[in-house]
């Protein structure tokens, strides 16, 4: 199990990129296998991150090693932050998920073996480790002979609690318990021999016949118990040679339609004179040759549960000791399935015991009364019906007894464990909600709660006192306490403690008062010292401190009388500062690029790029069908979204090719087999027929493919194409040249379109004319403007530049970016953001505020809301008119944070319409003063 001083955070899906591949192989395998995959199963409440659990399990060994180890689950759970007060039941649970949705992957990736069938591995039980060497006729036999129900998980997770026997009927029963208390010595009801004092010559007669060999043939002939040794009677039971291969529950078998034979010795004057008058005077019948059902003899007896509930109420100390030990443990690990009602009697049973501690620290033994008419004068007589109201009363004139904490007596030890053991599983069950529920109404459990609290500061008793605070915070829910119910005021007086434990439990216990019911949580009648602590607490770095707190204030400040009674005992100002800086609380700082403008892509056109000379010379030396993929690589590009029809297609290659192949007496490639290999290139594409939706008429494309703006080189290099326009009143007709390398388009630009000179050196002359430069939408030199070749040339560098990028080595085609993609336009954002759920109701839906912000705005926003219904808000109008001021608290309370307020409505996404309702109910307040004031 995981360390105390390491903090283990509780199991929660991270749903990162890692997890999403896990997850997609694992549905892949499941599919493959013909098994039903449960992506994110639940063990309790929480939802299981499988590929955290499959890493840690894996990790520890794997499922056999884990499984083989005892009590290996329990710390799996533990250190994946499976936190739970049935240990057990989360174990087998995890086990059990990892079973049927882990274990074969597991055999499959990390072993690399074919996992067993699926109908002994995830049509089976989890039960059993071994799964690496399972194979169906291992796994058929083991299960056959194991009918009885003897086999249990290695790991010890998977048995159920059974009261213990002797060694002697282990065989027998495949309940033993686990390592629990032995029961008391069963009390062996005596059987006098009835047999005759003097043999007669008939009962040596038969003895020497049962010694005859036909008699001693059968060696489990023999009379009836109670009967002479001579006496030869009827065969009621069957000793086979082996007897350890007999079973008690056969041999003490009878049918109910056959008597058995009664035969008695009968008193005569001469083998018994003197018993011969007694029987004539009173005749006494025979006694049942039949053997007494007792545990040990063939029968079983009651169950553990029913057991242990009769050996409670005996008031036996060995028994109840026995029992009790059972009890927590059961209450324990089968917490989920035992309850009060199932079991009349056990929680009287349970409280009568907790009952005693009383004694142990006061002169006063409580006792519990069901008797609706009895009025006894007795101190220590509770009303079980009712409760008693002045519990709290006598607990007060009680007179306290010398007793030392630190060197106590054996007996006092003993007391204690078993009280302690009584609470203890009165603890564990009222963790079910049914058990809370049955408690609610079972009254003598708020006088032993009232009774535990008030009992003496000492060491021994801090941990019953915890107990019975989780009992309360368990129960409180499902009841209506008054100002004046003694349950009420006890937790109202824990707030004095010292005790971080003690205040935690107390205030949970008042924040669900009447959660689960119709009735409102008044909280009345607080003392201010005590609200005053309780806003203190927000200061400290406690967050499990802060959050009860903030549960407390968020009931408290639902009620208007409540809310003045608050503000005229604290410092009301100082609370509103510290609620508006806890809604903050854990926040970071995250960026987000916000899309201002979407994702656009670019119609496909039909439209091929012209062939540049040296890439048509370099293609003409290939054969087909190669030359048609290296002119679909080199002009076409793949997008699964266009296509291109193809008829354009082929009328492309077909202008490019027909001539020039027909110069070197070459045959071009025939239509269909241009279209079968030109659709091969890449593996989305494919020859399709579209139906127009208005006409219906066909049209015959390949799907898959889009024309390059550019064509690429055969090492994948990009051309550049030239942009300028030769007549500068048509500025849209472009030269449309395709060049690799910027010093051919720049030699072709000064040639071709410039019409420069050069020298025998092939340098051009720096001569001074008018230039216009008609390149794409360039205007800087719309007009001609008399400047040397020298300085125009540099301009027109950059456009070469802008088309032809540096390219010092070949890139691939998936390194090329796609210009027919324009891409979103953003603008980071940075936001705040606090802890956050998913709705488990509605997984698609945004992530909600929770935690410690959450209930911090909501005690606001029932402060806003209430406080104007005050009287101290009408003691502060009238004392602010008469001296010509306005607002009112809200305004007094909320002004300095608002900005605060309205930077968070900005940035935490979650908070914010939590926010905007608490800034609309402060608006709305102040514009109302005002008016009211106009």
């Amino acid at each position: 199990m995981a360390s105390s001083s390491e903090e283990v955070a509780p199991h929660s899906i991270d749903r990162t990129p890692e997890y999403e591949e896990f997850m997609e192989k694992l549905k892949e395998f499941h599919t493959n296998r013909g098994t039903v995959l449960d992506p994110e199963p639940k063990v309790g409440l929480i939802h299981l991150d499988l590929f955290k659990v499959f890493n840690h399990i894996v990790a520890s060994g794997g499922y056999d090693k884990v499984s083989e180890e005892k009590l290996a689950w329990r710390r799996m759970a533990a250190e994946l932050g499976l936190f739970s007060n049935n240990e057990a039941s989360t174990a087998f649970a995890l086990k059990e998920k990892f079973y049927k949705n882990l274990a074969a992957y597991e055999i499959k990736t990390v072993y690399g073996k074919e996992p067993p069938p699926k109908d002994i591995l995830e049509d089976v039980t989890a039960k059993g480790a071994s799964l690496l060497t399972r194979t169906r006729e291992n796994f058929r036999g083991k299960r056959d002979s194991n009918v009885a129900g003897n086999d249990s998980a290695a790991s010890g997770d998977d048995g159920t609690p059974a009261r213990e026997r002797p060694a002697t009927d282990i065989i027998s029963s495949a309940r033993a318990s686990r390592g629990l208390r032995e029961a008391p010595a069963q009390r062996v009801i005596f059987q006098p021999d009835t047999g005759p004092s003097r043999n007669t010559r008939q009962a040596s007669s038969q003895h020497a016949a049962a010694n005859s060999p036909s008699v001693q043939g059968h060696p489990g002939m023999q009379g009836p118990p109670g009967m002479h040794p001579g006496t030869r009677g009827p065969s009621i039971a069957h000793h086979p040679p082996k007897p350890e291969n007999t079973s008690t529950s056969v041999t003490a078998y009878q049918p109910r339609h056959v008597k058995p034979l009664q035969l008695r010795p009968v008193a005569t004057p001469s083998n018994a004179p003197s018993e011969f008058p007694r029987t004539r005077i009173s005749y006494r019948a025979a006694q049942d040759p039949r053997q007494p059902m007792l545990p040990g003899t063939g029968f079983d007896g009651p169950n553990i549960y029913t057991r242990c509930l009769n050996a409670l109420r005996s008031r036996i100390p060995t028994e109840q000791a026995f029992a009790l030990n059972h009890l927590v443990k059961i209450s324990f690990e089968r917490g989920d399935k035992y309850k009060f009602d199932s079991f009349p009697g056990l929680a009287e049973g349970l409280v009568e015991k907790a009952l005693e501690v009383g004694e142990l620290f006061y002169y006063i033994k409580w006792t519990v009364s069901w008797d609706p008419e009895e009025e006894s004068a007795d101190l220590g007589v509770l009303d079980g019906n009712f409760g008693t109201p002045d519990i709290l009363e006598r607990i007060g004139n009680l007179v306290e007894k010398n007793t030392p904490d630190i060197l106590q007596p054996g007996e006092y030890f003993d007391k204690m464990v078993l009280i302690t053991e009584a609470i203890l599983t009165v603890r564990n069950m009222v963790t079910l909600p049914e058990n809370a529920h049955n408690m609610s109404d079972f009254p003598p459990i708020k006088d032993l709660i009232c009774i535990v609290l008030h009992l003496p500061e000492k060491e021994s008793l801090v941990e019953i006192k915890h107990m019975v605070l989780d009992i309360a915070e368990q129960i409180t829910s499902f009841m209506v306490l008054d100002s004046d119910d003694p349950l009420y005021r006890t937790l109202l007086a824990q707030m004095t403690s010292d005790d971080r434990g003690t205040i935690l439990s107390a205030l949970r216990a008042l924040g669900r008062i009447s959660m689960n019911l119709d009735a409102t949580n008044t909280l009345n009648e607080v003392p201010g010292d005590i609200l005053q602590r309780i806003t203190s607490w927000l200061l400290l770095n406690d967050d499990e401190l802060i959050d009860a707190c903030l549960d407390f204030l968020y009931q408290y400040t639902a009620v208007v009388p409540n809310l003045d009674n608050l503000i005229r005992s604290t410092h009301p100002e100082g609370l509103v500062d510290q609620l508006v800086r806890l809604l903050a609380h854990g926040a970071r700082k995250v960026q987000y690029d916000l899309i201002l403008t979407p994702e656009q892509r670019l119609p496909s056109r039909d439209e091929v790029a012209p062939m540049p000379e040296d890439l048509l010379q370099e293609m003409l030396k290939l054969e087909e069908p190669d030359r048609v993929h290296q002119w679909v690589k080199s002009f076409f590009e793949e997008d699964g979204s266009s296509f291109v029809t193809q008829l354009a297609a082929w009328q492309a290659y077909q202008a490019a090719f027909a001539n020039p192949l027909k110069n070197i007496q070459q045959q071009m490639i025939t239509p269909a087999d241009f279209i079968r290999n030109s659709t091969a290139v890449y593996k989305g594409s494919n020859a399709q027929v579209l139906r127009e939706p208005g006409d219906g008429q066909q049209k015959f494309i390949i799907h898959g493919i889009r024309a390059r703006p550019n064509p690429l080189s055969l090492d994948g290099r990009e051309y550049g194409r030239c942009l300028w326009a030769n007549d500068a009143t048509r500025r849209n007709a472009k030269c449309g040249h395709f060049f690799l390398k910027p010093e051919q388009m720049w030699h072709h630009i000064l040639t071709t379109h410039l019409e420069a000179t050069s020298n025998e050196d092939e340098q051009f002359e720096n001569v001074e004319r008018s230039f216009i430069c008609t390149w794409g939408e360039c205007n800087k030199y719309a007009k001609p403007t008399q400047m040397h070749l020298r300085d125009f040339a540099r301009h027109v560098t950059t456009h070469i530049a802008a088309v032809i990028p540096d390219q010092t080595s070949a890139s691939a085609d998936a390194a090329l970016p796609k210009k027919w993609i324009v891409p979103a336009k953003t603008m980071p954002v940075t936001f705040e953001e606090t802890v956050t759920v998913r709705d488990e109701r509605n997984p698609q839906a945004p992530p909600q505020a929770a935690g410690i912000p959450l209930s911090a705005v909501l005690v606001l926003r029932n402060i806003a809301r209430n406080i104007v219904k005050t009287e101290a808000e009408e003691e502060l109008v009238k004392l602010q008119r008469s001296a010509d001021e306005q607002g009112g608290w809200n305004e007094r309370l909320f002004r300095a944070s608002t900005p605060r307020l309205y930077e968070l409505l900005a940035e935490n996404r979650p908070m914010s319409p939590y926010i905007a309702s608490l800034l609309d109910l402060i608006q709305v307040e102040v514009e109302i003063r005002h008016d009211e004031d106009d």
